[in-house]
């Protein structure tokens, strides 16, 4: 019979929010397991600010969330690498005047957040996790079945052969979470008609360290600054666009798509003089209907996903990182089951 192997807490999915919440729990008593489906290894970092080496999917990160990642020691090695504060945002309308600008003076902070490599927050978290003696990373695993014991206890059958059974289950497995679709969690969901293309480009001039926005009548873009060097600007873009539409863009070539990204953001940065590999992935609202059931959460996008229009879907999975951590450890404190 294939071993079964037992703890307290399993959390299935080792992106920002599963491995934010076990560094999180990293030390505090309870026997963890971080299970991941790729293999786990720490993502390379290129150190060069080169068009070809910044990780295309970033994250604009907020103060409260940067506070957590303070608190889980893993903004000195994120803030060590790279990172770039924006302080100004600017909002313009393209079928008219409307422009709106938020400033970091105007709520009396010396910034709005930080746009952060997405590899980059990884990186710094596993660096906790790997620390931390009471969590066991177990990847590349792959859950196979989901089953509630009698005792609201779980049980999860692994490809790979074995079982793992766990006091709480933790989905973190994103937004297409297997777990969610095994214990049947009912969403409300529909799609935008839209993919978001993403990638780095160079721009001529400096970004100010803002981040641009402009509504379009075939949907938003944003600007998003990244770090550079003296005579070399970068921002990582967001496009959202009707599938069609991203279609076209993806198929022409550098200098083509370069054209076309300068005529919709009016040239705010003047010339666009480059971009990296362009990639596209589909834009779906989506909200689990119960966060909970007896034995099983969920976190950030398996619980809830989100248009990426205000950068926000990164913090609420942060936020719910938090939440579930106190109540754990509130918990874990007093002697109760963890589920």
């Amino acid at each position: 019979m294939a071993d079964t192997r037992r703890f307290d807490i399993a959390i299935i999915g080792a992106g920002i929010a599963g491995t934010a919440l076990a560094a999180a729990l990293g030390g505090q008593g309870l026997s963890v397991a971080l299970v991941e489906a790729q293999p786990l290894t720490a993502p390379e970092l290129p150190a060069a600010c080169d068009l070809q080496q910044f990780d295309p999917r970033v994250s604009a990160l907020t103060p409260r969330s940067r506070k957590l990642l303070e608190q889980l020691g893993a903004w000195e090695a994120i803030a060590a690498y790279r990172q770039c504060p924006y302080r100004h945002m600017t909002v313009w309308d393209a079928e008219g005047t409307g422009q709106i600008e938020f400033d970091c003076t105007e709520v009396n902070a010396p910034l709005l957040g930080h746009i952060v490599e997405n590899r980059a927050i990884v990186s710094a978290l596993l660096a906790q996790v790997t620390a931390a003696a009471n969590i066991t990373l177990l990847s590349p695993v792959r859950l196979e079945a989901c089953t509630r014991l009698a005792c609201s206890s779980m049980r999860m059958e692994l490809a790979e052969g074995g079982a793992i059974e766990t006091d709480l289950l933790i989905a973190a497995d994103g937004a297409q979470s297997r777990v969610r679709d095994m214990m049947d969690f009912r969403t409300r969901e529909w799609d935008y008609g839209h993919r978001a293309i993403v990638a780095t480009v160079q721009v001529e001039q400096a970004h100010q360290d803002t981040a641009w926005q402009r509504f379009l009548p075939t949907g938003p873009l944003a600007l998003l600054p990244l770090p550079g060097e003296e005579d070399r600007h970068y921002c990582s873009i967001v496009w959202s666009l009707e599938e069609q539409l991203v279609d076209d863009l993806l198929a022409l070539d550098e200098a083509a798509f370069c054209a076309e990204l300068e005529q919709a953001c009016e040239r705010r940065l003047g010339p666009v003089l480059g971009s990296s590999p362009r990639f596209a992935f589909p834009l779906r609202q989506r909200h689990a209907v119960d966060y909970v059931q007896p034995g099983v959460a969920l976190v950030a996008d398996a619980a809830h996903t989100i248009h990426p229009l205000a950068g926000q879907g990164i913090n609420l999975g942060l936020q719910d990182v938090a939440a579930l951590a106190e109540e754990i450890l509130a918990g874990h404190a007093r002697g109760a089951h963890p589920g």
